[in-house]
């Protein structure tokens, strides 16, 4: 069952993205020379249209091919043929390179949607309790206040309060906006370090008394917190992860995805009923989709937004990068992203193993 849920999952996050840059590709009038789904040798494949279809053999990955896109096979002086990426408008080249990020972005829209439509528990910002001799207590926040604010930064859901004392609070005196009786309230406070949980902590509990199930047109406002606190999510994870706050047991591939997220969820989910089931593995492709969104449009080489780049640099000179010297900057961040593959998969064998 794992196996199965991690292949769907990753399949409907990978098509949704190769199919953004499949469909705004054949508006453009590029040549889609193969849209695949999964890496390695082909398992099954058809071609239409001009355009070979393929599934290969593993499930973590997909690819949208078109006609001259990396320049490597063109020849210095040669016109790019019809239907070539090369010859498509730099801003139809830009909206074809975008265009799979923002399907995964419509993607974790359409999920949280439908999460939020199916009776979903949302934990809103409200203190349950105040823990005995912590921050809160002292600065006389109580049980039913509502968070609105910490240091400036809005909270819309209990998980963005959790999010920010994990990724975002560096100690220090830490002020809270929240709102008691319709009144907006102001107060400073210092979290205490909590050596079990390796964190600051507020000193307030939120037992999910005050959770809520959205209906009517609150569904829609639920909807993009979800995102926004996805999106928060990936973007201070991947601060952490460049700080060096992120260690090697914390980072996972498809593998340890597979096992330590996706099997693990389905094992706990599953006695809950089979709609707890279908919310956890909705909320796994949220963040897939969201992470996948946000990782493609770094400016890193082999990546959608290192291509971004280049076609930015040609709107701003005028001019075209040589196609042949952009395709051997992407071959060498393909090589590189082949590498840390290889890296990332003994990694998730070892936090596998080390359980």
């Amino acid at each position: 069952m794992t196996l199965i849920l991690f292949i769907l999952i990753f399949g409907v996050v990978v098509i949704a993205h190769e199919f953004g840059h499949f469909l705004l590709a054949k508006a453009n009038g590029i040549h889609v020379v193969e849209f695949a789904v999964g890496m390695g040798p082909s398992i099954f494949s058809v071609k239409k249209g001009g355009t070979k279809y393929s599934l290969k053999m593993f499930p973590i990955g997909g690819a949208c091919m078109f006609e001259g896109e990396d320049g490597l096979a063109q020849k210095e002086g040669e016109e790019p043929g019809e239907g070539s990426f090369l010859r498509a408008s730099v801003w139809g080249r830009i909206s074809t390179v975008v265009a799979g990020p923002v399907f995964n972005f419509i993607l974790a829209f359409v999920i949280a949607f439908i999460m939020v439509n199916m009776s979903m528990v949302i934990r809103t910002p409200t203190i349950s309790q105040v823990s005995e001799g912590g921050g809160a207590q002292a600065a006389g926040l109580q049980a039913g206040d509502v968070i609105l604010s910490l240091n400036g930064e809005k909270m819309y859901l209990y998980d963005d309060v959790q999010l920010y004392m994990l990724a975002s609070y560096r100690g220090g005196d830490l002020e809270v906006v929240y709102e008691r009786g319709g009144e907006k309230r102001t107060a400073t406070l210092t979290p205490q370090y909590d050596e079990a949980a390796a964190r600051y902590l507020i000193g307030i509990v939120n037992s999910g008394e005050d959770a809520i199930v959205p209906k009517g047109l609150d569904t829609f406002k639920y909807t993009w917190y979800q995102i926004r606190y996805s999106v928060n999510s990936t973007y201070k994870s991947l601060g952490m992860l460049f700080q060096g706050r992120v260690g090697r047991q914390d980072v996972a591939g498809p593998v340890g995805i597979a096992v330590n997220v996706v099997g693990k969820t389905y094992d706990q989910a599953k006695e809950y009923g089979w709609q707890s089931v279908v919310l956890n593995m909705l909320n796994i492709t949220l963040l897939l989709s969201v992470n996948l969104g946000i990782l493609n449009l770094l400016p890193v080489p082999a990546l959608d937004g290192g291509r971004l780049v280049f076609l930015l640099l040609e709107v701003i000179r005028g001019k075209p990068v040589p196609p042949e010297k952009e395709g051997m900057v992407h071959f060498i961040g393909l090589m590189f992203f082949m590498v840390l593959m290889v890296v990332i998969f003994f990694n998730d064998l070892v936090n596998i193993f080390a359980k």
